[in-house]
């Protein structure tokens, strides 16, 4: 009690006397009340918050979800009508070189047409991984990519001769470098540099695309994978979002922006576990 609080001098005819007081267990208690109250109240706002967040989450995923399975099941009825086109067409003109060069070219953007299709059916379930070698993938995307560039546009990808081994699902993987590098060739204008860099440590391989566009804003690079950002005049701004969604919930990996400057260029980075 001495320690809790002073002591009360009494005197009374010549008695002097000392009251000794402290709280009694309750009241000690309710001093903590308020601190308690408080901590609950945070507990139940950081609860509801991350529940909100979640359910918002599903409900995004289940749009993205829907989006895609609809967008492959639309392709897939005209898709089918012009492969029997395509054969039809085969048949009338065997004989006639010009006509089945012409066939076969057809034939490259059904097959291609195809392939996206596949692509969105895979959005919303696991896909299997398989080992490739990134170089080789690489090399096949820039590739295709720079046929359909402009010409002032200047690829640097490495050597597909060297091997380097990472789980992907192919498809979608493809999908992920076709959208970094479209978003290279729109941020360089039609002339500049797009290039690709490789390399590993234990656990990981990374590759870096980087251009020498017009690069990105520093208060818009925490925004940039979020759907509906864009730069272009036409877009849904999903591109860079859905590649996130690739990289990082089907290949257990990362993406991120490395670093970018104004006027100069951006680098983006993607992690991926290697093979066992």
């Amino acid at each position: 009690m001495k320690k809790a609080n002073p002591s009360i001098k009494i005197e009374s005819k010549g008695v002097v006397q000392y009251l000794y007081y402290k709280n009694t267990r309750l009241l000690s208690l309710l001093q903590y009340f308020p601190f308690v109250q408080l901590s609950l109240i945070t507990i139940f706002l950081i609860v509801g918050y991350f529940g909100f967040s979640s359910a918002r989450r599903a409900e995004q995923n289940q749009v993205w979800v829907g989006m895609s399975k609809e967008t492959a099941h639309q392709l897939g009825t005209p898709i089918s009508s012009m492969v029997a086109w395509y054969e039809h067409l085969k048949m009338e003109a065997e004989g006639d070189d010009y006509q089945l060069g012409i066939l076969a070219e057809f034939r490259k953007d059904i097959a291609r047409l195809e392939l996206i299709a596949d692509r969105f059916s895979k959005i919303g379930s696991k896909p299997k991984l398989e080992s490739v070698n990134i170089y080789k993938t690489i090399q096949h995307t820039f590739i295709y990519m720079k046929r359909r560039a402009p010409k002032k546009v200047e690829f640097d990808f490495p050597d597909a001769s060297e091997s380097l081994q990472a789980q992907v699902n192919p498809p979608l993987f493809d999908w992920v470098l076709e959208n970094l590098l479209k978003n290279a060739l729109d941020a360089t204008g039609g002339k500049g540099k797009i290039s690709a860099e490789v390399f590993e440590d234990e656990k990981y391989v990374y590759i870096d695309v980087s251009d020498t566009g017009k690069g990105i804003p520093s208060g818009k690079l925490s925004t940039v994978f979020q759907p509906g950002y864009t730069t272009k005049k036409r877009g849904w701004g999903l591109g860079l979002s859905l590649t996130k969604r690739i990289v990082e919930n089907y290949h257990s990996g990362r993406i991120f922006v490395k670093e970018s400057q104004l006027n100069r260029g951006t680098t983006f980075r993607i992690q991926l576990p290697k093979s066992s």
